[in-house]
């Protein structure tokens, strides 16, 4: 018994370390919820919509599997012929030509692998890009699909994160994890079957350490999952923290709220680190233990062969000798090789489904407003506009439009005036389909807008709104928006509009660099480009919200000699404070509480002396005020 007993110690340390393991796993398990765990995907749910992705490129898949065998022969084929090199050399009588085919052949198999190797990873680079690059334009499509309400309710930097940090971490899926995973379960295959044909005995020993690498890798899934998970939703906090208060920084530094704002960061830069810190631990635990488990092995290899070699005798009937020893050494490095990178293959594609959870998250979202199946396309329109006993809440059962009915004459000229509240933008938000309603109709030229294509129906309307948001790029870009339109063009719609005369003043002209958000220009501008980017595309229906909002006196007049010519165009639907740039309206709509209460021109609502006459009355009166002052 006692000269068995380095394969008693080395049973008893892996035996530790399985119960230390298993009772981890255990106190994991039960108390998962505390421990962040979440109900996800299975993962052969997010493998079989991912592989989908990779259907179109099965071609390149079979490429990387025929040049994979040379990489797998190389491993299975060169302990056997170094075994037989070993064993002519032991013997003391041979001749130099016996060595030198073998290592010959040994030789172009190792350079067949590596050109394969190669080849494998050019061919999965490319293909597993073009896989990623579609993914990532599905995201982003469906982003586009969604309803305004469905936006407000997802934070930008999550969206940016699912788009940018998601797609790359699956990226290294099929750029090389998958093909890795595929050779390295046939090389393990490969290489069972060369040791059971040279020594079954010691093939034996060898898959005693299976089970405890089957078990470690169970548990091991368990904690990476759930450290995955972790280290996802922090990254996705922090985008979202930064993609919020960067583009918010000016409120903060006004508010001098950069020490508060600082130490907010600092908890969510501490939760990721932690998250972090914990993958590290994980994977840091598995791999050693693996590699415990190698080195055991290639110890009891050591002693049981050597003693059988050294005492010739058999051990369970086979003879061991130094031949039978050198190549299984080099087998047991190639069956735990591959294990091991089994397991960081898994570290990496808990990451990818961790990721591939996130995506399909956005992915299944149903967009809210959709197309019917029997939708049209409009080619024109007249621009005749009515509403038909409108109820409409953004949150249900709190009204925001209560029975809201009018009609809007093609190429009428409509103002919508009330209180913060009153309905106003919504009735402008429903009329595009950025909202459906929950009660009556909306009909564009006599058709209800639901069998429209919502499309067809948006390029027809141009809208211009108070906050205009300008893309980076140049002052062209941004008036065209990647259509395609002259210069020539692009000049008589600033021209229309008032926008020439600040465009001739820049160093570029219609080639001058706008940055974020348009910073670069002031709001006036801003708005006068948001009037050329309309008219250029030539709308049916415009639409004006506050667009005369916290402009400057000069800009302003501007802004209304445009208005006057863009009502020319055809239908026009404003929202105003500004009572006095609305007095020319065909008609004008007095909301509160999200019920029409007053309709008429402004001579007749001023007749009336109601809700209208109050704040036109009130205004007037400010405004004198104003120019006393």
């Amino acid at each position: 018994m006692k000269q068995y007993l380095p394969l008693w110690i080395v049973g008893a340390i892996i035996g530790v370390f399985s119960t230390a393991l298993l009772v981890a796993y255990a106190l994991v398990k039960d108390k998962k919820e505390s421990m962040g765990f979440e109900r996800t995907m299975k993962d052969g749910e997010l493998m079989k919509r991912l592989l989908k992705y990779a259907k179109p490129y099965w071609f390149s898949f079979v490429i990387v599997g025929l040049v994979m065998l040379l990489s797998i022969s190389y491993s299975i084929l060169s302990p056997i012929l170094i075994s037989r090199i070993e064993k002519i050399v032991e013997s003391g009588n041979f001749a130099y030509s016996d060595v030198l085919w073998r290592v010959i052949v040994y030789a172009a198999i190792l350079i067949g692998s590596l050109v394969g190797t190669y080849v494998q990873a050019i061919v999965l680079q490319k293909t597993g890009q073009r896989i990623i690059s579609h993914l990532r334009e599905d995201t982003f499509t469906h982003i586009e699909s969604l309803s305004h309400a469905q936006l407000s309710h997802l934070p930008v930097g999550k969206l940016v994160t699912r788009v940018s940090n998601d797609t790359n971490a699956i990226s290294m899926m099929f750029t090389g994890m998958l093909a890795n995973l595929v050779k390295n379960v046939f090389v393990i295959v490969g290489v069972l079957v060369a040791m059971l044909c040279i020594n079954y005995m010691l093939t034996l020993m060898v898959l005693c350490f299976v089970p405890f690498i089957v078990l470690f890798t169970i548990i091991f899934r368990k904690f990476s999952r759930r450290a995955y998970r972790q280290v996802k939703n922090g990254t996705t906090d922090i985008n979202t923290y930064l993609s919020e208060h960067l583009s918010g920084m000016k409120v903060i530094q006004v508010f001098n709220r950069e020490e508060r704002k600082m130490r907010e960061f600092d908890v969510k830069n501490n939760t990721l680190y932690r998250a972090q810190r914990g993958q590290i631990f994980v994977f840091g635990i598995f791999r050693p233990v693996v590699y415990m488990l190698h080195i055991s092995s290639v110890l009891c290899l050591f002693f049981l062969g050597s003693k059988g070699a050294l005492e010739n005798r058999p051990i369970l009937g086979q003879v061991v000798d130094g031949a039978t020893i050198v190549a299984f050494y080099m087998f047991v490095s190639r069956f735990f090789s591959p294990i091991q990178n089994l397991a960081e293959q898994f570290h990496r594609l808990q990451s990818a489904f961790a990721s591939a959870e996130k995506i399909f998250t956005v992915l299944d979202i149903k967009p809210d407003v959709v197309d019917d199946e029997d939708a049209i396309e409009l080619d024109e329109i007249r621009g005749e506009i009515e509403f038909k006993d409108v109820w409409f809440a953004y949150n249900e059962g709190e009204w925001v439009l209560k029975g809201v009915s009018f009609h809007i004459n093609a190429k009428d000229t409509v103002a919508f005036v009330g209180a913060t509240g009153s309905g106003k933008t919504t009735i402008l938000s429903l009329l595009c389909r950025n909202y459906d309603i929950q009660q009556g109709e909306i009909l564009l030229d006599g058709i209800n807008i639901r069998r429209i294509k919502i499309a067809s129906l948006r390029k027809h309307f141009g809208q211009m709104l108070q906050d205009v948001f300008l893309f980076a790029g140049t002052v062209r870009s941004n008036i065209v928006l990647r259509d395609e339109f002259s210069d020539e063009q692009v000049l008589e719609a600033c021209r229309y509009v008032n926008a020439d005369k600040f465009i001739e003043r820049l160093a570029d002209g219609l080639n001058e660099e706008v940055r974020e958000r348009g910073n670069n220009f002031s709001a006036g501008q801003r708005q006068l480009l948001s009037f050329a980017r309309t008219i250029i595309h030539r709308p049916e229906v415009m639409i004006l919200d506050e667009a005369t909002a916290n402009i400057d006196t000069e800009t302003e007049l501007l802004i209304q000699d445009s208005l006057n010519k863009m009502m020319n165009i055809g239908t026009m639907l404003i929202v105003a404070h500004r009572l006095s740039t609305i007095q020319h309206a065909d008609n004008i709509i007095v909301l509160s509480d999200g019920k029409i209460i007053e309709q008429g021109n402004h001579h007749e609502l001023l007749h009336q002396k109601g809700r209208y006459y109050e704040l036109y009355t009130l205004q007037f009166n400010k405004e004198q005020l104003q120019k006393g002052a």
